[in-house]
Formats: structure tokens, C-alpha cells, sequence
């Protein structure tokens, strides 16, 4: 199958790049897009993460939010940890998340340092409950002044996001009023999702897909 097959299939757009759809659907897709980016090169995949970092820090969203709910990234997640320990030093607060036992949900603790977490159930640094404060979304007096940054194995320019399985950021966007952000090289940013067979209807939303090239403002969420 050509490019141009790809594309008239909906799969890549302007500043996207071809995927095709893999026979087994969102899980087949998943692992090759995981191969993909753990092949990249690892000082090119470091300069495109500080670029992305830089564009985090000139959005309106970020100079704005009080608060960020943040993932802690690892291996070749686009990187957060910079972006961390420059919030700490602008006095925002940030929130890590926490798998919750025996449910599919996050829950957001309050940290002022990355020392003292623990391993969660896939090998993830968690917070710690009791030693680090719960933070929940109803408790924010102005969601308005709160950022998500999102992390998957791609997006798509409607702001879904291919995640890892488990759908526990499409609950956590479900009930998040503030701004959601997606971190992305964007080599993997495609059309649409759903023409790779690669999306659900309980999937959510984020509000805008940056990439190192810039923001893209989910047409979803835009409409929502």
C-alpha cells in the first residue's frame, strides 16, 4: 500500500505521516508504534523532547495553571520531569498520578520532590498515600487555572489519543474541566485514529496535541 492509498484512507494529513491500519487493531498498533519509538535515536528523541518542553512553557495554559496534573515520564515517553522541576520552581503545584487497587482509575497526589515514590502495579513511580496529599479535581476552586499533559503512543488531530490500554486517562478526562494537553513527536501524529481502527467510542479527548512543531487544537474539543 502506497502513501497515497494512506491517506485517502484518512490516515495522514498535512504535517502527519502515513500509518496504516494493522490487522489487530488498537493492540497491534500499539506494539508497533512502541517498537518504533523506542528505536529512535536517543540524543535526536532528547532534542525533540526539549522542544516540546519549550512549547509547554510559551502556551497561555501553562504561564496560566496553578495547578499541573502531570504523568512521571519513563523510557522514551516524551519527558515531563524537566517540565516538573521547572514548575516547582514557578510555585505551581504539581500532581502525579496513582493506579488505584482493584479499579481502572488515577487518583492525583500532590509531590514537591520525585525522591520517595514507590513502584506502582506496572513498574511506574507512584506517590505514596499518606505521605503524599490527595489532590482532587472537585476541590479545585478554578479549573481554569489547571493543566493536564496527557502521555500516548500517538494522537490524532481530533485529540484522541492511543493510549496503553486500560482507559484510565479517557476516565480521568471524562471528568477534568481544566486544559489537556497531549505530548507528542510528531512523527507520531496522525489524521485519525479511528480510520486505523484505533479508536473506541469511551475514548476521550484532549484539548490540544503539541508536537515540536507546534500546538494543534483537537477539532473534538473544539466542538465540545
Amino acid at each position: 500500500m502506497g502513501e497515497s492509498a494512506a491517506c485517502a484512507e484518512g490516515a495522514a494529513g498535512p504535517g502527519s505521516r502515513p500509518v496504516y491500519p494493522d490487522p489487530e487493531g488498537k493492540r497491534g498498533l500499539r506494539r508497533r508504534l512502541r517498537a518504533e519509538r523506542a528505536a529512535l535515536e536517543e540524543r535526536r528523541r532528547a532534542e525533540t523532547d526539549e522542544m516540546i518542553g519549550a512549547r509547554v512553557r510559551g502556551l497561555a495554559a501553562w504561564a496560566r495553571a496553578d495547578v499541573v496534573f502531570t504523568y512521571l515520564s519513563i523510557g522514551a515517553e516524551v519527558d515531563t520531569r524537566a517540565l516538573i522541576r521547572e514548575a516547582w520552581a514557578a510555585g505551581k503545584c504539581v500532581c502525579l498520578p496513582r493506579v488505584v487497587s482493584g479499579s481502572r482509575t488515577l487518583a492525583w497526589h500532590r509531590v514537591h520532590a520525585l525522591d520517595g515514590l514507590a513502584p506502582g502495579p506496572f513498574g511506574i513511580e507512584e506517590p505514596v498515600p499518606g505521605v503524599h496529599p490527595v489532590v482532587t479535581v472537585s476541590a479545585i476552586t478554578d479549573c481554569s487555572r489547571s493543566l493536564a499533559l496527557v502521555p500516548g503512543l500517538a494522537f490524532d488531530r481530533a485529540g484522541f489519543r492511543l493510549g496503553y490500554g486500560g482507559g484510565y486517562y479517557d476516565r480521568f478526562l471524562s471528568g477534568f474541566p481544566g486544559a489537556s494537553l497531549g505530548l507528542c513527536h510528531r512523527r507520531f501524529l496522525v489524521d485519525d485514529l479511528a480510520a486505523l481502527g484505533a479508536r473506541d467510542a469511551w475514548d476521550r479527548p484532549v484539548g490540544t496535541v503539541l508536537t515540536e512543531e507546534g500546538p494543534v487544537v483537537a477539532a473534538m474539543s473544539a466542538r465540545g
